[in-house]
């Protein structure tokens, strides 16, 4: 499904005022990944890259193609699992985050 403009923008907007609402965004993410919902945990990780930092600027860091990026985290993408963990560390190095995974019975 394509997002309209003014999605991204209200995305954007509200990412570049709270840093709570991308870290949201990234645990979001991380969270569909690991639970098997790739194609939910990448949308999100699109949806925040376009809301902050950017393809291009993400491409730089990665050293990747930004029209790969971008198909990586779009709806039929299928990063490998190098791509995807180095887009994560580089999400997570700008967010100044670290992640503690925690493993417990449901």
């Amino acid at each position: 499904m394509a997002l309209t403009k003014s999605f991204k923008e209200t995305v954007r907007a509200r990412a570049t005022r709270d840093p709570d609402f991308r870290l949201a965004l990234i645990r979001e993410a991380v969270a569909k990944l690991v639970d098997g919902d790739v194609e939910s945990g990448l949308s999100i990780l699109g949806d925040y890259v376009n809301a902050t930092v950017g393809y291009k600027t993400l491409a730089a860091r990665t050293g990747k193609n930004p029209k790969s990026l971008m198909r990586m985290l779009g709806p039929a993408g299928n990063p490998t699992a190098e791509n995807l963990f180095s887009v994560i560390k580089q999400l997570k190095e700008q967010e100044g985050l670290e992640f503690d995974i925690r493993a417990r019975h449901a």
